[in-house]
């Protein structure tokens, strides 16, 4: 099983949105400053996830994912709710920063 996530910094509120074999792990590597392309706007919060079934699927929404605005993710969260939870894992909701 494979996932697509998406972080949103409680930093900034920016969004992050990746792809992992390991989503418990990878969210704690994000948190701990081990990802260049997020250690800068840690900590984050997990927001959104969903799981596919091989790695060229989860790669390939994660790829459609990057290409929208933040108000278009913010939309594409609201329609395809998380359906699913994963032990160790707390979804969180989404803030739009003032």
């Amino acid at each position: 099983m494979y996932y697509t996530y998406i972080l949103q910094s409680k930093t900034n509120g920016s969004f992050y949105k990746g792809s992992t074999h390991d989503l418990a792990r990878r969210f704690q590597e994000h948190n701990a400053g081990k990802d260049r392309a997020t250690a800068r706007y840690a900590p984050w919060s997990l927001v959104w996830y969903t799981s596919k079934p091989t790695k060229s699927e989860a790669v390939q929404l994660e790829r459609k994912l990057k290409n929208l605005s933040i108000q278009r993710t913010i939309e594409f969260m609201i329609k395809y709710p998380v359906n699913e939870t994963i032990q160790g894992l707390k979804l969180e909701s989404v803030w739009v920063q003032p």
